[in-house]
């Protein structure tokens, strides 16, 4: 293990030295009140600017990334990120443009470029998604999903309904229930049946005028697609309440079919996750909201309008708005990749992703079926999710397995998620990785299997190579309080 930088501290040794201050500032300084002085020097490590970048490099190395190892986080997608994408979010006019210039004299003519891009952005993801209107304000999925619900309930107040409850899957993603109590709703979780679909004959029971919407993932967290979609959502609408489609899995759909064609009414997009930009490290993000129709005069706050002359401006007087949910107006470099990414691949680019991405996990759950329990034998879409029973009843459960992989150079797939499956090991592979990492994954993942029948006292300590071994993360969880 290399030296901490403290131990590579050597006293007097300097990677910057400031240039002595000036009278001006000398005169500056003593009008400082002595309290807001150090009574002594920072205790920082003394190292050469060297020392300071040989340091982090060699940290950065210890870190999973999607540059560097193949990374099959099931229902995260995190896919290759095409560094032309990041050229164009860096250039100049992109990256220098202040976010107040709109509203300078002039009606902002400054940034037609950027106000091009984020129109033309919405009108794309409208075509893709089957939607009327597309808000790119929300800076995350969750933040979407809270977005979405708030105009659900908009929409449900000016049209003078009653409505108290929100119906969400119990195989969904947590925000999904997140998001709607926080907007004041009350949560009704519909159990899955044995085809690891929402149980439509609980689903049915539960659905009454008192329903505002309905959330659902499609396909869902399993990878799974419902074939009963059109009939579900023509359950909802006769109660008058909205079907919300989370866009976290829309990987698999791209140009096969659009949520907005399906019934879903409102939906969010993670930009991140299907448009490029992986999301590790918990961000940056985007997660743009689309609607039909209906939901257009309550979008957020402000929205893109293409003036008579052609020119594009912002509008905020929106009598009907449900007001600001982001500063400005999203985070706009994040759309700038995903508009890179989109102008790239075109229609049948996006065509492809789907394509290889349902193909990739049909493929390792081939590859896979023999050595782990498959709770839904079926057909997946772009994620397949397995269950780790059968090695846990020799001892050896789903996170033994994530720190078998990390030893052998892999980073884990998803794991104890979906909550409807135990043991769950959810597996994304995403459109972008090769045949050959594949095959070393699912060779490393069979070669566990065996392992664990074998040797299941020897997963124990794992991992052994890196830097931080096994530890009790039960109790990390629980008790957070540093002790030295």
């Amino acid at each position: 293990m290399s030296a901490l930088i403290f131990e590579k501290s050597a006293p007097g040794r300097r990677g910057y030295t400031l240039p002595k201050p000036t009278a001006a500032e000398q005169a500056c300084r003593l009008r400082i009140p002595a309290r807001y002085f150090a009574d002594a020097p920072p205790e920082l490590p003394e190292v050469s600017e060297l020392d300071v970048v040989r340091h982090f490099t060699n940290l950065s190395h210890r870190n999973f990334c999607v540059d560097g190892q193949f990374y099959p986080l099931g229902s995260c997608t995190m896919k290759y990120n095409p560094k032309i994408n990041e050229h164009v979010a860096a250039l100049d006019g992109f990256s220098s443009l202040h976010p107040l210039l709109p509203q300078l004299r002039g009606g902002g003519m400054l940034t037609q470029g950027a106000l091009e891009v984020l129109y033309q952005t919405e009108r794309w993801l409208c075509e893709i998604c089957g939607m009327d209107a597309f808000s790119l304000q929300p800076m995350a999925g969750a933040h979407g999903e809270l977005t979405g619900i708030m105009l659900i309930a908009a929409y449900h107040r000016a049209q003078g309904h009653r409505k108290t409850k929100v119906l969400v899957p119990d195989s969904a993603h947590g925000t999904n229930p997140s998001s709607a109590a926080i907007a004041g709703y009350e949560v009704v979780s519909i159990p899955s049946g044995a085809d690891g679909e929402m149980d439509f004959a609980r689903f049915e029971a539960a659905l009454g005028d008192d329903v505002a919407a309905v959330m659902l993932t499609c396909p869902n967290t399993a990878g799974l697609f419902n074939p009963r979609i059109h009939e579900l959502a023509d359950r909802v609408h006769a109660h008058d309440a909205l079907l919300y489609y989370d866009g976290a899995n829309l990987n698999a759909l791209l140009g096969r079919c659009r949520p907005g064609d399906l019934g879903f009414d409102v939906m969010h997009l993670n930009l991140h996750k299907t448009f490029s930009t992986p999301h590790g490290g918990g961000g940056p993000g985007a997660g743009p909201v689309g609607v039909k129709a209906r939901l257009i005069p309550f979008l957020p706050t402000s929205v893109i309008i293409k003036r008579q002359d052609g020119t594009l401006a912002l509008e905020y007087d929106r009598a009907q708005s449900i007001g600001y949910v982001a500063p400005f107006y999203g985070n706009f470099a994040i759309i700038v990749r995903a508009y890179t990414y989109l102008l790239m691949l075109g229609r049948e680019g996006l065509r492809k992703v789907s394509a290889n991405a349902v193909l990739n996990a049909n493929y390792v759950q081939a590859r896979l079926r023999a050595h782990y329990d498959l709770p839904y034998d079926r057909r997946c879409m772009h994620e397949c999710v397995f269950s780790a029973a059968r090695q846990a009843a020799q001892g050896v459960h789903a996170l033994d397995i994530a720190k078998a992989l990390i030893d052998r150079g892999l980073h884990p797939p998803t794991v104890y998620f979906p909550l409807i499956v135990k043991e769950a090991l959810m597996i994304e592979p995403t459109e972008t990785e090769s045949k050959e990492d594949l095959d070393r994954f699912i060779d490393a993942m069979i070669e566990i299997a065996a392992q664990a029948e074998r040797d299941p006292a020897s997963f124990a300590d794992l991992p052994r190579t890196t830097p931080v071994s096994r530890v009790d993360e039960r109790k990390a969880a629980r008790d957070m309080r540093f002790t030295a």
